[in-house]
């Protein structure tokens, strides 16, 4: 098992100091669901949500969220991303999917940067849609894919 980087021998917290490692490029890939009642889902679809456009507003969100992850998550390092895709889509009759796939040429992976995005998006779309269905669920954020550096890639299986 690799070990936590985080830390120094003491058990301080430290940011990782990436200044040796070759710039090369990485991507991440993640995902995350939203379930909700069918009749919100519907509501999402026929953009008759009175905010406005769900998945745009939570698309645009989500790259947002990317360029400040560094300010939400304590050790990130600040990225210069390259690129950043959402794509929001009915899974099935009341569950939405949000996948983000995040990339750079860096020291260092954009992993936190995807998983963060579809939180937000997912957030978004409940904050959205909270006046209608205030059981909705956010959850399987779960990594995807990642690629370059020295772990190598990395694929979820299934």
């Amino acid at each position: 098992m690799a070990e936590l980087t985080h830390f120094d021998a003491t058990g301080a917290s430290r940011m990782v100091d990436v200044s040796t490692k070759p710039v090369t490029w990485r991507l991440a890939r993640a995902e995350a669901l939203v379930t909700m009642r069918p009749e919100t889902l519907s509501l999402i679809l026929d953009r008759k949500v009175a905010k406005g456009d769900v998945f745009e507003v939570a698309r645009l969100a989500a790259i947002m969220a990317t360029k400040r992850t560094p300010e939400l998550i304590p050790l990130c390092h600040s990225l210069g991303l390259e690129s950043v895709e959402v794509q929001i889509e009915r899974q099935d009759a009341q569950t939405v999917r949000i996948e983000a796939a995040v990339s750079v040429h860096g020291r260092t992976g954009v992993e936190m940067e995807a998983m963060t995005a579809v939180s937000v998006a997912g957030l978004t779309i409940y904050d959205m849609c909270k006046a209608v269905d205030r059981e909705m669920t956010i959850g399987s954020i779960r990594l995807l894919e990642k690629s370059g550096g020295k772990s190598g890639h990395f694929q979820r299986e299934g």
